[in-house]
């Protein structure tokens, strides 16, 4: 996961092995996908937050960020998540887009979340869905 991280977020700090190791020995949190594309999800009570989710830029635009959006969420289903969150970089119109196609809508935003190496920050536009 922190190969395919570094390689998808070349414009912030990817996360290293070690911030996965210590994300997935949470029973609250999992993760889904392969090692063309994964999502690390956390489900707390009845609401679920995308961690981060990446796909390897050598098998991006094959439709691998769908079927994993579907797949964790419908994994955080089954672990009694009603709802899901996330936030996404305001200049990602990519990922953007694929939240709006899978249903997510705009409900707030963090002034400055993402640090970017020579380009100062960028606001996060926080997500949300209702999976039932």
């Amino acid at each position: 996961m922190a190969r395919i991280h570094a390689a998808a977020f070349m414009q912030s700090r990817p996360w290293s092995e070690d911030e996965f190791a210590s994300l997935l020995d949470s029973p609250l949190a999992f993760a889904v996908g392969d090692a063309r594309a994964f999502a690390l999800v956390r489900v707390i009570a009845d609401e679920a937050e995308l961690l981060t989710i990446a796909t390897a830029p050598t098998h991006q635009r094959q439709g691998l960020g769908r079927k994993t959006m579907q797949t964790w969420q419908q994994l955080a289903q089954t672990r009694g998540a009603d709802t899901a969150f996330l936030e996404v970089a305001a200049d990602n119109t990519a990922a953007q887009n694929l939240y709006l196609a899978e249903g997510f809508v705009a409900c707030g935003r963090r002034s400055g979340y993402y640090s970017r190496e020579n380009a100062g920050s960028v606001d996060a536009i926080v997500m949300r869905k209702n999976l039932r």
